[in-house]
């Protein structure tokens, strides 16, 4: 059978094309080992379920590995109240045993005759009493695995099934129980308990409080995607440089697992296995309605603090601390949309970064403005031989925001600049190229925005105008970033808000660079 780059549901190494697992396993086995109980919190489509599934064949040689699905093994009927979890529950738990050979399942149907026993009073308490016998008996330790946890569709039961099992778990020493226990969701279940009691009294009062952190890196490290692009080559033989691809998947997704796999299925169905194909199929991905990004979008409408702090980091160029107490930065980090880097807050990938600014500056209120409008209507100006000519792009610019808002300094906060910029050019480049801003030069002086036009990539610093001895120091920042990058010519637009400003475009040269200048 022919094997293929998947990205819905959990990815099979007899069928798909895998990142290897084994160092991640190796680093979660440690943690079975040590008898810890924990939740994989990650984002939507990062791997959980294909993680727990090669975790299971990886434990079952020293463990006996009891492990299911709330959302594809119960129904809402089953969480209607105690009496029904715990039913549903024991015989889910008993059909699991009846295929693992290491439990005596005499002891393990005592769990359903518990059951006729005590029918409607048939409850948690009794559930993990049958438990623990089966745990006392048992030939290996059991541990635990449950994915889905938060699809569960009343909470309240979940949480008193959790209680119990901290209950035991404090007790283990003297009465016997699972040895681990995994959960895997994308919402961390002190999120749950805050749906039923969002008083500040119960707030942070989780009975998940005896949960280990979970720190296993799951993203994809370039060195992942060159193992598993190497696998590919060597049934393919397209001649790929792997190691230019990897590090280039990777910069642009910073290994998030489905959109790695996602440009690795557009390559491998639609392009040749070259640099400019990967920019190709970055803009297919960012073209779809997915759900990965239905969700994206979703949360910054339902959650406006949410909306704030990516407007601050995108469009305002803001550098925001990491705080871990922070609620709102803690729910972007579990849904995955952000990440901590160097002490502050970034968007998790230049995808996700790119479909946002999207988002922002092409929502109704941004397409309404004068500067955008400016934009579609210039943009058949700009384009030269499937090239931008950024140049003019900066010329244009600077006329139409003195004619527009030249009279009106006073209105204007530094951060204006910056936005009306990405308005100006978002129109530009629309549906062929795409731009991002680079997080480690992102701060309230300073955004390097890089555009990526048919394969070929723009360098632009935005900064404030602070005086001759920082704009040397621009240029001198921006030759770097050329050097780095391989690339000749970048643009430095610098924003001047003094009365006596001197607006105009002019070129220097620089370290064997060329600098082109535009001061607004």
């Amino acid at each position: 059978m022919e094997r293929s780059f998947n990205i819905t549901g959990a990815c099979n190494p007899q069928e798909h094309y895998m990142v290897n697992l084994d160092s991640r396993l190796s680093e979660i086995k440690k943690m079975v080992d040590a008898g810890k109980y924990f939740v994989i919190n990650r984002g939507r489509q990062y791997g959980k379920t294909t993680t727990l599934k090669a975790l299971k064949k990886y434990l079952k040689d020293d463990y006996t590995v009891i492990s299911f699905d709330f959302q594809k093994d119960m129904s809402e009927l089953d969480f209607k109240d105690e009496n029904n979890f715990s039913i549903s529950f024991a015989h889910i738990f008993v059909a699991a045993l009846k295929k693992i050979k290491t439990i005596d399942m005499e002891i393990a149907q005592t769990l359903l005759t518990q059951i006729d026993i005590w029918k409607e009073r048939y409850g948690l308490v009794r559930l993990f009493q049958g438990i623990s016998e089966i745990c006392s008996f048992a030939k290996q330790k059991i541990v635990l695995v449950i994915d889905e946890v938060d699809s569960a569709s009343n909470n309240q039961v979940f949480l008193d099934f959790l209680a119990q099992m901290r209950g035991y778990y404090l007790d283990r020493h003297d009465t016997p129980t699972f040895h681990s226990v995994v959960l895997a969701g994308v919402h961390d279940i002190r999120n749950l308990r805050q749906k039923i009691r969002p008083d500040a009294e119960h707030k942070h009062n989780s009975p998940w409080n005896i949960a280990s952190p979970f720190e296993v890196d799951m993203s994809f490290s370039s060195d992942d995607i060159a193992g598993m692009l190497t696998d590919y080559e060597n049934d393919h033989h397209t001649g790929m440089d792997i190691q230019k691809i990897s590090q280039l998947i990777y910069d642009y997704t910073s290994g998030y697992p489905v959109l790695v796999s996602s440009i690795c299925k557009l390559m491998d169905e639609n392009f040749k296995w070259s640099e400019s194909s990967v920019a190709e199929a970055v803009k297919i991905i960012l073209k779809e309605n997915s759900a990965l990004f239905e969700s994206l979008i979703n949360k910054i409408e339902d959650y406006p603090d949410l909306y704030d702090y990516l407007y601050q980091i995108l469009i305002e160029g803001r550098r925001i601390s990491y705080n871990p107490d922070d609620s709102v930065i803690k729910l972007a980090m579990m849904y995955g949309f952000v990440k901590e880097e160097n002490g502050s807050v970034v968007i998790a990938n230049r995808i996700f970064e790119t479909r946002l600014y999207n988002a922002i500056l092409t929502n109704k209120q941004m397409q309404k403005t004068s500067i955008f409008k400016a934009g579609e209507n210039d943009k058949s100006q700009f384009i030269s031989g499937n090239q931008l000519n950024m140049e003019l792009i900066l010329e244009k610019f600077i006329l139409h925001f003195n004619d527009i808002y030249g009279s009106q300094p006073d209105k204007f906060k530094e951060d204006d600049g910056r936005k009306l910029f990405l308005l100006y050019l978002r129109p530009i480049i629309n549906g062929t190229g795409n731009y991002y801003i680079e997080a480690q030069t992102r701060d309230q002086r300073r955004t390097d925005v890089i555009v990526d036009y048919l394969g070929k990539q723009y360098i632009i610093e935005l900064k404030i105008w602070h005086g001759d001895e920082y704009n040397t120091q621009g240029e001198k920042q921006l030759s770097e970033y050329l050097d780095y990058y391989h690339i000749d010519k970048g643009y430095l637009l610098s924003f001047n808000f003094n009365k006596n400003k001197q607006s105009g475009i002019h070129t220097i040269e620089l370290n064997g660079r060329t600098i082109v200048e535009a001061v607004v």
